[in-house]
């Protein structure tokens, strides 16, 4: 705890002398900053739209903006509100990605004392690693450019190949790594859990067989991030047929922030050493005008916060859109409840990712149903009835009764969260109704937002309609 807290001190203090000569240095007075209260004073909470103007100036040629010299690579990432974002990654960030992911993955073989799967072959579900430019800098999806940095020593086994692995088209290139893979000595698999299901259901349905394991006898790892696994790992769990060890990672585009350092303890080591000084702000408090914004020494087991970094990419104040919380701070452990946009509260209930996903998890535990995917929305105009929330849902195994099934959801979200048990308990909500989905229906969806693959993944919550409409061609009811 007393080392965590220390290196973040020194990040701070390290960033503040390397960018104080950027133009976003001389912006905000780098040089007059001396603490972490001065720091949260003189640089505002930003998102990517707010920074948006330093990133132009880099596109446009210019140099040490955000960061001393130019970036070494853009991230090419989808945003909800800003189209395509460019995240900058410099010379000084990159070995965040790289070293985190070998840490990782060092810690699972002096956890598990297996050493095995690196003698087999391994995949990770990524981009493409054809790169673009812009302004001179190699551009494109964070997978892709990481693709570039396989040590040498994991990449004689790694699959796909290189021209399979340049295919765009998600299908078309899933396709292929079936074909590569389906015979072979398969013992690591990567990837957002979503894309690794289907990867899954392609195998089991190209082979004949009917588990994972019983197709790759060997396979020992899968490593997966990027949402919640729970609402996944019923369905996994059954594909693969047999215990298969799983590391949990939290990487984005703006940096690897935590990783599963053991396989007996609950929640994400933070690296608190790589780069990153981070802020945490409480959830409810991050769209207001100066939000209270806490170090790694002020934070509390059990308060859901919006997780804030500064880093030597050039990312200063930057709200990255995920909530967290932290389960332990000796050492510093935490989990990903969710993304500060994506909420209900159309009327006051401000509902969040975790809770719908524990509710959904615990009643298809009780019900025995297996979930594919799932999105939540408001349903406001209605006629003669009061509103409610309606989700939709695409099922491996249906309950046997699905409106008991939707009243033990409504009832562990009522539990869950006290607004929401105000609503219904006083009538102005009704109980949540469930809108089943075509088998794949998420999957065409996604495609058909140019979103299949990748890193994309579907929005558990939406404030408004807009999923919602775009999804109702799929719906079954």
């Amino acid at each position: 705890m007393v080392t965590a807290v220390a290196n973040q001190d020194a990040i701070l203090q390290h960033l503040l002398k390397n960018a104080s000569k950027t133009t976003f240095g001389r912006d905000h007075h780098f040089t007059d900053i001396k603490t972490a209260a001065d720091y949260a004073q003189a640089i505002p909470v930003r998102d990517y739209e707010a920074l948006s103007g330093y990133i132009e100036k880099i596109k446009n040629g210019q140099q040490n903006v955000l960061w001393k010299g130019k970036p070494m690579y853009f991230a090419k990432t989808s945003g909800t509100t800003s189209g395509t974002k460019y995240i900058p990654i410099s010379k000084d960030s990159i070995h965040n990605h790289i070293d985190t992911a070998r840490n990782a993955l060092l810690c699972y073989m002096v956890e598990s004392g297996n050493t095995d799967f690196a003698d087999g072959k391994m995949i990770f579900l990524s981009g493409s690693p054809v790169l673009e430019r812009i302004a001179g800098i190699p551009t494109g999806r964070l997978s892709g450019i990481v693709n570039h940095f396989i040590p040498g020593y994991l990449k004689g086994n790694q699959l796909p190949g290189y021209e399979t692995n340049c295919i765009e088209d998600w299908e078309t290139k899933l396709g292929k790594i079936v074909e590569e893979t389906i015979d072979k000595d398969m013992r690591l698999i990567s990837g957002i859990p979503p894309w690794v299901q289907m990867y899954f259901d392609w195998l089991l349905e190209k082979s004949g067989k009917s588990t994972i394991k019983s197709l790759f006898p060997k396979l020992q790892v899968i490593v997966q991030g990027g949402v919640n696994f729970e609402p996944y790992k019923a369905k996994m769990m059954e594909s693969l047929g047999e215990h298969v060890d799983m590391i949990e990672t939290f990487p984005a585009s703006e940096g690897f922030f935590a990783f599963q350092d053991t396989l007996d303890q609950e929640g994400l080591l933070l690296n608190t050493n790589s780069g990153i000084f981070f802020e945490f702000v409480p959830a409810d408090e991050i769209y207001n005008d100066n939000p209270t914004r806490l170090t790694l020494r002020d934070v509390k087991v059990g308060v859901n916060y919006a997780l804030i970094i500064n880093s030597n990419a050039g990312l200063w104040g930057y709200n990255i859109g995920d909530t967290v919380r932290f389960v332990s701070t000796e050492p510093y452990r935490l989990v990903v409840t969710g993304r500060t946009k994506h909420f209900i509260s159309a009327f006051g209930e401000h509902v969040i990712g975790e809770e719908v996903e524990y509710a959904m998890l615990q009643a298809a535990q009780e019900h025995n149903a297996h979930i594919v995917e799932f999105t939540v929305a408001p349903m406001v105009q209605t006629t003669n009835e009061a509103p409610y929330h309606e989700w939709f849902v695409e099922f491996e195994r249906r309950p046997e009764n699905m409106q008991e099934f939707a009243l033990s959801i409504n009832n562990h979200l009522r539990k869950k969260n006290s607004y929401y048990e105000d609503l219904i308990s006083g009538g102005i909500l009704q109980p949540l109704k469930i809108r089943s989905m075509q088998k794949h229906g998420f999957i065409e969806y996604m495609k058909s937002q140019g979103k299949l693959g990748g890193q994309n993944k579907v929005p558990r919550l939406g404030n408004d309609r807009k999923i919602a409409d775009a999804i109702q061609q799929w719906a079954e009811n």
